[in-house]
């Protein structure tokens, strides 16, 4: 029967030649030529009676592919087409919107079928063999542009989809021209320039989502916008302020702690007045008026108001002469302690004031005077008053020994922030914890603020005052949980995976966090912790034990992919193992196991990862090929992952066992495991062959001398038995 092609596949490649093509049709039994055209190619694989496998020689144009058998002749012929894979040099423009038209540039365009911006296809216009037309698709990102034609896939070229800017924020929202503003949002990568409405500003991009600017001169409120290469933002408002003006003062002159109404414009988010160098406590009355009250001063001094936009210009205020008390000392005692007030004015002094309640007192010099506090409680204000008038007030406080009546929270690490409440913290000297001293902040008479200090156990806090020491209240230092080892320190994405965690401290474990994500507590002791780790992106964590003491210290692990196979070399090798075989693919870096099969290979190396190489095992029949890392273990992929083991070829007869010198003869090798057949040898000289089946190989004798020469086969599987072929004169 006469052998018949209905198809190839592929049916085009390029004119190097060197690609796998399959050839699908009926008769090919015994087949002992393929041609591409006129050239015949150097091998090719008998698979069946229906399909021939071989390579395709370099060529241009098209050819008719023909298959020849003994028996059936020559087949029809099926064109196959040799042709440029098309290779792109540049994109124009490499970043815009979706919707940009782009010009890619490059060769072999001709007859494309396809432009991809990642996976995306793109509308296009084919303009010449070197140039094309496309319309970017909706994408996001960087992405790789390709062009498909019948020769095949292009290399790829980057193209940036582009957003634009977006303000979410300005800090501040107003200010005079030069304030530094901080705009926040997103998109501001590249940004070229930023305008305060009309004007443009010096700026510096701090990072995608915030940008430094310098206000330029303006006035009112303006619109603030960004512009990047991908377009101008959305506007956010910036009001420019104006300098706070003073025109008069009432009264102009009085004591300290006068009330003084500062009248002007301008006063609207003051922050501060001052007499001379001296802050006065203020209201805001409008925008218009201010009232202050003189702070301690002397002479004429300037009085100034300063907001947001800058301080104002002066207007003079004159102290009139009081007596003025500094200091007490002490400021603080019980009754008939003796008090020495310090100031200036005191000559003359007709009273003496604790509160309400007169003292009796000695004037010592215009300085000084020697007063005795009388009954009270609570702190009173102090006053002395001669002709001139009352002098301001100083507090002196009768004191009573402090209680405290609870501690807030009552345990805690070093460093804790503990609120003791009480009363009588007034004046308070010291805070102690044990025997260790504390930092404190009184916050009233009735609460007090300190830090824990370094300590350890149960220990005893008590607060001292001039009036002395408190009652005990009892802190327990708490102890951190400490962390010091992960075992193992990395896993699968997919989670799962028991890891044990290791260190001191880690009893009442409540939550253990692999970077956000809670892992399942299995078993908890003072020294270790099981847990199911939880999934996560292929990334380092940092990996924290909670307690009721506290967080720990992270320590990192490591979430690693599975690993994919993507491709073997050789796929098939003899089924006694033993054979080198170059797996390739991704995540293999880490590769601890890899099975043929069942079957685990032997002398695993890493050459990087995406390649590793190992020693195939003992094996039969075509095996899944999988690769096991911390990752976890590689999954079937496309065929492209299975190895078939061949066993040794083996010959029963030769038929006929002798021929010419000349060679030329046909020979019939019967036998068995020929399928796989790759070389045929007479002696040391190779012969032409066809595989016919798993039991049957046609093989021409080449030119030999007169004597026996032992026939071989060779296969992935190794090398057959020999038979003996007799060379006749």
């Amino acid at each position: 029967m006469a052998p018949v092609i209905s198809s190839i596949n592929p049916n085009h490649g390029p004119p190097t030649g060197g690609t796998a093509v399959t050839i699908t049709g009926s008769g090919f039994t015994g087949a002992t030529l393929v041609k591409f055209g006129t050239v015949p190619v150097s091998s090719f694989t008998l698979v069946s009676d229906s399909q021939i496998t071989t390579t395709a020689p370099a060529g241009t144009g098209s050819a008719a592919v023909t298959v020849t058998t003994p028996l059936g002749g020559t087949s029809n012929g099926v064109t196959y087409t040799y042709g440029t894979v098309p290779v792109i040099t540049s994109l124009t423009p490499t970043s815009g919107t979706a919707g940009t038209s782009v010009i890619i540039s490059g060769s072999g365009f001709t007859g494309a079928s396809s432009v991809h911006f990642g996976t995306a296809s793109a509308t296009f216009t084919v303009l010449s063999d070197g140039q094309i037309q496309a319309t970017a698709p909706a994408g996001s990102g960087t992405v790789q542009v390709t062009v498909t034609t019948p020769a095949g896939t292009s290399n790829s070229a980057a193209f940036t989809y582009t957003v634009l800017p977006v303000i979410t924020s300005l800090t501040p929202t107003s200010g005079t021209a030069g304030t530094s503003v901080i705009i926040s949002g997103s998109g501001f990568t590249g940004a070229s320039s930023v305008h305060f409405g009309t004007a443009s500003a010096t700026f510096t991009v701090l990072s995608d989502g915030q940008i430094q600017a310098t206000a330029p001169a303006g006035s009112g409120t303006v619109q603030v916008t960004v512009t990047t290469p991908a377009g101008t933002s959305n506007s956010a408002a910036f009001t420019y302020t104006v300098l706070p003006v003073i025109t008069s003062l009432t009264p102009t002159s009085g004591t300290a702690g006068t009330s003084v109404i500062i009248s002007g414009s301008g006063f609207t988010g003051a922050s501060s007045v001052h007499f001379g160098t001296a802050s006065a406590t203020f209201t805001v009355l409008s925008d218009g008026q201010i009232q202050a009250t003189a702070p301690a001063g002397s002479g004429t001094v300037q009085v100034t108001v300063t907001t947001p936009a800058g301080t104002s210009n002066s207007a003079a205020f004159t102290y009139t002469v009081l007596p003025v008390i500094t200091s007490l000392t002490p400021t603080s005692g019980t009754a008939g302690t003796s008090v020495i007030i310090s100031g200036s004015g005191f000559t003359g002094a007709s009273s003496v004031h604790f509160g309400t309640a007169s003292a009796t007192f000695t004037v010592l010099s215009d300085g000084q005077i020697q007063a005795t506090a009388p009954a009270g409680s609570g702190t009173v204000q102090v006053t002395v008053t001669t002709p001139a008038g009352t002098s301001n007030s100083a507090a002196f406080t009768y004191t009573v020994l402090p209680v405290i009546t609870s501690l807030t929270p009552t345990s805690g690490t070093a460093g804790t922030s503990v609120i003791i409440s009480g009363s009588g913290f007034t004046g308070a000297s010291s805070v102690h914890f044990g025997t260790a001293s504390a930092t404190f902040t009184v916050l009233s008479d009735g609460q007090i603020q300190a830090t824990a200090p370094a300590g350890s156990g149960t220990v005893q806090v008590t607060v001292t005052t001039p009036a002395g020491t408190s009652n005990s209240a009892a802190f327990t230092y708490t102890v951190l949980p400490v962390i010091t080892s992960l075992t193992p320190n990395q896993g699968p994405t997919s989670g799962g995976n028991t890891v044990t965690i290791s260190g001191t401290n880690l009893s009442g474990a409540t939550s253990v966090l692999f970077g956000t994500h809670a892992a399942t507590i299995t078993a908890n002791t003072a020294t270790q912790i099981t847990v199911t780790a939880p999934a996560g992106a292929a990334q380092s964590v940092n990996v924290t034990v909670t307690t009721s003491a506290g967080t720990s210290n992270p320590l990192p692990y490591f979430y690693v992919a599975a690993p994919a196979i993507t491709g073997l070399i050789p796929t098939m090798g003899p089924s006694g193992g033993g054979n080198t075989v170059t797996i390739f693919g991704s995540g293999l870096a880490l590769t601890s196991a890899v099975h043929f099969g069942a079957a685990a290979a032997t002398n695993i190396t890493v050459i990087s990862d995406s390649q590793i190489t190992v020693t195939a095992p003992v094996g039969t029949g075509t095996v899944l090929v999988t690769a096991t890392t911390p990752g976890g273990t590689s999954t079937v992929g496309l065929g492209n992952a299975y190895y078939t083991y061949v066993a040794p070829p083996v010959i029963t007869s030769l038929s006929p066992a002798q021929g010419s010198v000349s060679g030329g003869d046909d020979v019939l090798i019967r036998g068995s495991n020929l399928t796989y057949t790759d070389a045929v040898f007479f002696g040391t000289a190779p012969a032409s062959f066809a595989a016919v089946s798993d039991t049957m190989v046609v093989t021409t004798s080449p030119p030999g001398t007169v004597g026996p020469v032992t026939v071989t086969v060779h296969s992935p599987g190794g090398t057959s038995n020999g038979a003996t072929f007799q060379y006749q004169p």
